[in-house]
Order: C-alpha cells, then sequence, then structure tokens
C-alpha cells in the first residue's frame, strides 16, 4: 500500500500565479485521491480567499515584496519579515511533514521553497514566464526541477534540472462545452453581431480601461458587442462614467468575470495584458487576441512573453503607451477581418502546451515517492 502523499504548494499575488497552483493542486487529487495539500502564502494577498474557495487549506505568511529602489531603507522591514517567515514555514513543514513542495512564483513562493530546500524537503518550481522572476532565478541551485512554458529557459536556469511543461490553466476553461451562442445569450448579447473581449487580468488594467473610455463615441456608433472586465479597482469610476453617456446596448461591463469560458467563447477578439497564465489559456483554446504588454512588471517580462507569441504570427502587441489612441481602432478593425482573425487563432493554436498541469502533477509525485518515510 502506498504511503500517504503530503505536498506543500506556494505562491500568489495575482491570479496568474494562482490559478497555475491551484491547476497543479486538483491535478495530483485527480491522481492521488487520498493526496493531504497544504497551500502557504502571504497575508493580505488574493490567494488567502481564492485558494479556501477552490476547497484547499491555507497558512499565511507575513512576506512582503522588496522595495524599489533596493537600497531603500524600508527594505529592512521586509528583510526581518522574510526571516520571521522562514522561521514559520520551518514550524509548518515540522507539523504538516510535506514529502515535497511545489512553488509557483510571488512572495510566499521564495520563503517557503528556502525553507524547505534547507530542510531536505524536495522542491520543484514552475516559472510561467519567459523571463525568469527573480524568486524563481534565487530557488534554481536548490530546487530538484524547473518547469518552464518557454524555449531558451536554460539562460536562467540549470539545463538539467529544466522539463517544458506549460502553463496550467484553468480546468474550467477546458472543460466547459457552452457553446458560442449560449455564451452570448448569457451576457445579453446578440449572436449576429461580432463580439471583443477586454480584460486587464484579475485586478484590471488602466490603460486598457483609458482606452476604451476615450473611444465610447466609436463604441456606440459600432456594429460591435463589447463585453468589458474592468478589475474592481476601477469599476466605480468607470461605472459612474458610463452612466452621463446615451445608453449603449452594445457594451456589457463588469467588475470581474467569473465566467471566463463563457467569455472566452462568446468573444471573436480578446484585448488582454500579456500574463504568461493568459496567454497559456489563449493558446489552449486557440483565441485571437491583441496583447497589451503591463510596463510595470519585473523586467518588462509580459512584453517578452507577447513577444513570443507575436514572432510566430500568433497574436498583436500594443504597446501601453500606444494604446490610448490606437488600441480600440485597431481592435474593431481586427474583428472585422475574418482572413486574420483565422490565421491568428490557427497560429496560436500550434503553440499550446496541453496536459502541463498533470505533467508537473506527475513530477511532483515522483519526487515525493523518492522520499522514504
Amino acid at each position: 500500500m502506498s504511503k500517504e502523499l503530503r505536498i506543500v504548494i506556494s505562491g500568489g499575488g495575482t491570479g496568474g500565479h494562482i490559478f497555475p497552483a491551484v491547476s497543479i493542486a486538483n491535478a495530483i487529487r485527480t491522481l492521488r485521491p487520498e493526496a493531504k495539500i497544504l497551500f502557504v502564502g502571504a497575508l493580505g494577498r488574493m490567494e488567502m480567499t481564492r485558494v479556501p474557495a477552490a476547497g484547499y487549506e491555507i497558512k499565511g505568511l507575513p512576506v512582503r515584496g522588496l522595495i524599489r529602489p533596493l537600497w531603500s531603507p524600508k527594505n529592512i522591514g521586509v528583510l526581518i519579515d522574510y526571516l520571521k517567515s522562514k522561521r514559520q514555514v520551518r514550524a509548518i513543514i515540522k507539523e504538516f511533514r510535506p514529502m515535497a513542495a511545489v512553488g509557483v512564483g510571488g512572495y510566499a513562493s521564495g520563503a517557503t521553497l528556502d525553507a524547505a530546500a534547507a530542510m531536505g524537503i524536495p522542491c520543484l518550481i514552475q516559472e510561467q514566464n519567459s523571463y525568469a522572476g527573480m524568486t524563481n532565478k534565487h530557488l534554481a541551485d536548490k530546487v530538484e526541477k524547473i518547469c518552464v512554458a518557454y524555449d531558451g529557459m536554460e539562460r536562467f536556469f540549470p539545463a538539467d534540472k529544466i522539463v517544458k511543461t506549460g502553463n496550467p490553466v484553468r480546468q474550467t476553461l477546458l472543460e466547459s462545452d457552452i457553446t458560442r451562442e449560449a455564451a452570448l445569450s448569457q451576457f445579453g448579447l446578440d449572436p449576429d453581431k461580432k463580439t471583443i473581449l477586454l480584460v486587464g487580468g484579475s485586478l484590471g488594467a488602466r490603460t486598457v480601461n483609458e482606452s476604451v473610455l476615450g473611444h465610447l463615441d466609436m463604441v456606440r456608433d459600432s456594429d460591435v458587442q463589447f463585453i468589458w472586465q474592468t478589475g474592481k479597482y476601477y469599476n466605480a469610476t468607470i461605472m459612474e462614467r458610463i452612466a452621463k453617456e446615451p445608453k449603449m446596448d452594445n457594451l456589457k461591463v463588469m467588475d470581474f468575470i467569473s465566467d471566463m469560458a463563457a467569455a472566452y467563447k462568446a468573444a471573436d477578439l480578446v484585448v488582454s495584458r500579456a500574463g504568461a497564465s493568459s496567454i497559456s489559456e489563449f493558446c489552449l483554446i486557440g483565441k485571437p487576441v491583441i496583447l497589451v504588454p503591463s510596463p510595470n512588471v519585473a523586467e518588462d517580462h509580459q512584453t517578452k512573453n507577447a513577444m513570443a507569441l507575436v514572432n510566430k504570427d500568433a497574436a498583436i502587441l500594443v504597446k501601453d503607451a500606444d494604446a490610448p489612441t490606437s488600441l480600440l481602432p485597431l481592435a474593431m478593425k481586427t474583428v472585422a477581418d475574418d482572413e486574420k482573425l483565422r490565421s491568428l487563432a490557427e497560429n496560436i493554436l500550434k503553440l499550446a502546451l496541453p496536459d502541463s498541469a498533470e505533467i508537473i502533477a506527475k513530477e511532483v509525485i515522483r519526487m515525493a515517492e523518492e522520499v522514504k518515510n
């Protein structure tokens, strides 16, 4: 009889880290239903609510990110919280006794895997981006396996540790069998009209929102429909602005879309930031996309993510600085071009790496089962 499987998974801060982490956990549970899985996150970050909502227990650490510039005196407090977090992780590990630890990036991941590796727990990290994050680069020499989504990652990590798996995505997107007509009906839209989905990530994107607000006349006069996820930070202000405009039946505005499978199915074209998880989703569902990389990320990694697609004619890129003037006109021109939509869909689908969560889960289980009681 096999011994009980116990796994720690750490990371978070954004949906781009949380969705892959939960997908990996679900894949482990599918392969080994008896597995005990414990998440470790950062107090005050979205994983502290999203992970329990997905059915998993989570412990919170006081860890937080470094403040720029790095020589800021405030980073003394950040370092103290990091050391405090490592002590807490050691206590968590002694109590939970994990057989393997998984890091998906984010503040908590560094402290958790640092402590786990020092205690002899085999570790695996999953790097979602085409440009490795600081936490994962720091952990590279301490882990057994590094799961990546892009070619060329040996410039950041030891080549013998790398496994190209792709990025796990939300299972609901792949399991949904909703039709385009049903999806459009769900949003109260016309199945005979082209539809553009505008999303800025789980928290929203100011530039994408401003690009729409600056072209409301174009939206109103268009024969195109729009589904617009504003993000919770921006929604109240945007709704006040929309309320002052003549009614637009072709514009559906919401702060957060819970059923992204329906939103993607409804859309003929998506406008999105270039987060790694989002890009992986577009590849797997073969969705034409215009990417607006966020400039407010480490090492400009979203632009590098986007260019990996653009260089293969699998996506269109609009620079953040250009978006307020050019994004909406380009989106409307693109959605009207059936040949362009077909080409983008075909090319992005070629880049898909399916079964990522299951492949990673098998690596984790293999590492864990090599641990002796």
